[in-house]
């Protein structure tokens, strides 16, 4: 996996309750060092999806970050995009056609060791695995899984990269970068964050500090 796809990840989120849209999210991240953004358009029409995750790729450019679209690799390819992030209910990374996957870099969401091995004998870039902690930012009707699990899979899927998400905050960080993680993603800590350049900042520090970037 590339090194600039290390670090901090964010998710440029779409749900109503963050006074920022996905873009705004977006440059508030890359203006904070985040090594990742994702674009997550769960409640948005295609087009308008489209809109942000083309301005995103140019904000990724100008920054020097890598940029995912969440689910859909047609919309990924379509703007440009250096990846696509799967979860286990998108299509699987391997039925991705051979033409997109040439062009495109994949992450697989799991929530089990099972399922973590299975995506790590399926050609992905990098493995997210959680929820770590409980979290708000989005419905998961999965338990906290905790670090020392996240440090079992870490070992099980070696050498292919994990990035741990749910709950993740300045608190917590540290323990989840000593726990094996190639990084971190996140979304209410910057979305919810007063300052969201600053939390952003701040957060890309923590995980650098501790050699994760």
């Amino acid at each position: 996996m590339s090194a600039s796809l290390r670090g901090l990840m964010v998710l440029a989120d779409d749900a109503p309750q963050w006074k920022l849209d996905p873009v705004e999210q977006a440059r508030a991240a890359c203006e904070g060092g985040a090594r990742v953004v994702q674009l997550r358009a769960k409640c948005a029409a295609d087009s308008t999806a489209l809109e942000w995750a083309e301005a995103i790729r140019a904000l990724t450019r100008e920054f020097g970050a890598a940029f995912f679209v969440n689910d859909r690799f047609d919309l990924a390819l379509a703007a440009g995009a250096d990846g696509v992030h799967l979860g286990q209910e998108d299509i699987p990374p391997s039925r991705i056609p051979a033409a997109a996957r040439s062009r495109l870099l994949i992450g697989r969401s799991t929530h089990s060791l099972a399922q973590a091995r299975e995506a790590s004998e399926d050609a992905v870039d990098y493995i997210a695995f959680g929820p770590i902690f409980a979290t708000g930012s989005k419905d998961s009707p999965h338990e906290p899984r905790g670090v020392e699990r996240l440090a079992e899979v870490v070992r099980a899927v070696q050498p292919r990269p994990v990035i741990a998400i749910g709950g993740i905050d300045l608190g917590n960080v540290a323990r989840v970068i000593e726990a094996g993680a190639a990084g971190v993603a996140v979304i209410s800590a910057i979305a919810a964050a007063t300052d969201p350049r600053a939390a952003a900042r701040a957060l890309a520090e923590a995980v650098r500090e501790r050699g994760a970037a």
